[in-house]
């Protein structure tokens, strides 16, 4: 595989880890991505849920948490670390105040636009990526950028519909094939690419959502992507910061078992269907009382249940009083193995990739001799 370059940043491999909150990929994940040569992430939703003020003191509980969780994966690794931090967040601002205080490489912001991420800079050396479902919102976001900061994006994420956790798609969109990922990365190119030779500066696109072996990678990279980013392969990980029961959804799920919910935040998300999810959609409420209000779309007066008590009940492993997200592909894990084991894997797969398409193109070149 080839190198991935985001700004002054080479990872040796062109993978960038999925952020997965709530407690999914924290510093144990991160560090272990990032020392195979990837871009590990750390997930800022919902971090401070290992503090134990977290239900007293939420915001204070989580940034404590992200400085923690920042210097302990320093601790576990040399390789290039980032964070993920959602726009929707009631606490982005914080959270991306203090990724760049801890001098994290990369903040990696979906889950809305990031309009005025470049703000918070303030010379600080860290890149920031956008997370986009469109080259008409990766070319607004630039523009507002290049406009009001004088900066653009050192890189651009753009996720297809494929992807686990809440989707930046209307429901119908989901399963349109005029959606795909590949649609969604040629796109994205397209516009990227007028907007680099303009500015000089290196804008790598990073497809997401549904990449999962390493022919996907080689497949998405011929497409004009310069690397891809993962979520689901990682979380049945021994180095996965999930519980045992939650990597155990994945290796259980069969192919129907993974569907789209309609979350409490206002976005339709994919997740392992579970009597949990079950129980909502029949109608059944699960009482709370919201300490948090962490996601400023969330109609939490008006919702059956509170999304962030059930994923943090997924993390610890207790399913009854909870669900686990997941990309469309999870039903594809079949063991827990080391994420040096699966990035092996995505190397052979991908070697075998190349081979395949030199074979073709030899035997093609062979023909027209002919």
């Amino acid at each position: 595989m080839k190198s991935l370059t985001i700004g002054n940043l080479k990872a040796r491999l062109p993978i960038v880890q999925g952020g997965m909150g709530v407690g999914i990929s924290l510093s144990g994940l991160s560090a272990s991505v990032a020392n195979q040569g990837g871009v590990g992430v750390i997930a800022t939703a919902g971090i401070g849920m290992i503090e134990k003020d977290f239900y007293t003191n939420f915001f204070e509980a989580n940034v404590r948490a992200l400085k923690k969780q920042i210097k302990k994966a320093r601790e576990l690794t040399k390789g290039i670390l980032g964070v993920n931090i959602m726009v929707a967040l009631s606490n982005f601002s914080d959270m991306v105040k203090t990724a760049i205080e801890e001098k994290i490489d990369i903040i990696f912001s979906g889950a809305g636009l990031p309009l005025n991420l470049p703000g918070f800079l303030k010379g600080s050396g860290t890149k920031l990526v956008p997370i986009v479902s469109s080259g008409k919102a990766a070319k607004l976001l630039s523009q507002r950028w290049l406009s009001q900061y004088n900066y653009l994006p050192d890189a651009v994420v753009v996720e297809g519909p494929k992807a686990g956790g809440h989707l930046g798609f209307k429901p119908e969109q989901i399963d349109d094939p005029g959606y795909a990922l590949e649609n969604l990365v040629t796109d994205v190119v397209r516009v990227v690419k007028p907007i680099e030779e303009k500015s000089g500066k290196s804008i790598p696109v990073i497809a997401a959502g549904g990449i999962y072996t390493g022919q996907d990678i080689y497949d998405i990279l011929k497409l004009g992507a310069s690397g891809v980013q993962m979520a689901t392969r990682f979380v049945p990980t021994f180095e996965c910061d999930a519980s045992a029961a939650f990597k155990q959804c994945y290796i259980d799920a069969k192919r129907e078992d993974i569907g789209i919910i309609k979350s409490p935040v206002g976005m339709p998300g994919r997740a392992i269907i579970n009597p949990f999810i079950k129980s909502a959609d029949a109608g059944d409420k699960k009482p709370y009382r919201c300490p948090y209000q962490c996601i400023l779309t969330c109609e939490y007066e008006n919702s059956p249940y509170c999304i962030a008590l059930a994923l943090m009940n997924a993390k610890k492993g207790n399913m009854r009083q909870g669900f686990a997200f997941a990309g469309q592909n999870a039903y594809r894990s079949s063991a827990v193995v080391s994420v040096k084991d699966v990035i092996r894997g995505l190397k052979k797969e991908y070697n075998e990739a190349v081979l395949i398409q030199k074979r073709s193109e030899d035997k093609d070149r062979i023909h027209a001799q002919q």
